[in-house]
């Protein structure tokens, strides 16, 4: 616990709050701006005195809850709540990411995606988005609902979800899935949506439970992915992945060298596709 600069950083967040911030009248006696410690300790439902003894370096450790309620009471974001923790010497609280709502930065940059084969996906691995040539590419991964909305329900579950990988394929791709489905529920594991995924995956696939049974965890994928498309045939692509701020979210853009057959592939999609309908 460092309490100098504990108590340092509850005294300017007090000090950057205005009694009307927190729904508090002011009062024509207030001489300084900022909160005093007593609406604070009001607000966190707690007593003045021992408010005051944590921004006066005294009195002993304050717990979790104690900490959650000043959080609240100075209206602190994640990432101060979790500066707050780290200096009271906890570890940083686990949350359950949000996963639907796209980024607008990162929708800005997806947007502009107009020449490659892009996608935006949650960490459980449903399509938040696609362009057009991902969707020529991969199909529309975008329609389905309840649990077929995860790639890896999609990949043990439904044999048409392997056809565009080649067979040699099957059971690294396998493994990269189930890896990436741990390391998100590892990452939140209060999370309900990962819990019943996981749980109906388990009751479904033996595959699946086989590869989870051995705690599968990779690094950065970025091998070639192999594509057989029914149209323009074998492809070699590169996946490359972008991080929302919240790492919620990841934008992925599939690219093949300038020059190379898949690279002439992949420009001659959308012609041949307008071509056929």
């Amino acid at each position: 616990m460092d309490r100098a600069d504990l108590a340092d950083f509850l005294r300017t967040r007090r000090e950057g709050l205005q009694p009307e911030d927190v729904g508090l009248p002011r009062t024509r006696r207030r001489r300084t701006g900022g909160l005093r410690r007593e609406e604070v300790a009001h607000l966190s439902n707690m007593s003045t005195d021992y408010y005051t003894r944590i921004e006066q370096q005294r009195g002993p450790r304050p717990s979790e809850q104690m900490l959650s309620a000043i959080a609240r009471a100075l209206r602190l974001s994640p990432a101060e709540y979790d500066h707050l923790c780290r200096l009271a010497g906890y570890p940083t609280p686990r949350r359950v990411p949000r996963t639907d709502r796209i980024n607008p930065g990162m929708l800005a940059v997806f947007e502009r995606m107009e020449d490659t084969p892009a996608q935006i996906f949650n960490r459980l691995g449903e399509t938040l988005a696609q362009n057009r040539l991902s969707t020529l590419l991969f199909g529309d991964q975008t329609r389905y609902t309840g649990p077929r909305r995860a790639l890896a329900y999609r990949w043990f579950t439904d044999p048409a979800a392997r056809s565009l990988l080649p067979p040699e394929d099957h059971a690294r791709h396998g493994r990269t899935i189930t890896a990436q489905l741990l390391a998100t529920h590892t990452r939140a594991p209060a999370d309900p949506r990962t819990a019943a995924l996981v749980g109906e995956l388990l009751g479904t696939s033996q595959e699946f439970a086989a590869i989870w049974s051995e705690h599968p965890v990779i690094g950065p994928y970025c091998d070639p992915k192999h594509i057989d498309h029914p149209r323009i045939g074998s492809l070699e692509l590169h996946g490359q992945t972008l991080l929302d701020p919240d790492d919620s979210q990841l934008l992925t853009v599939f690219t093949a060298p300038p020059g190379t057959e898949s690279h002439e592939k992949l420009k001659s999609l959308p012609v041949l596709h307008d071509q056929l309908v």
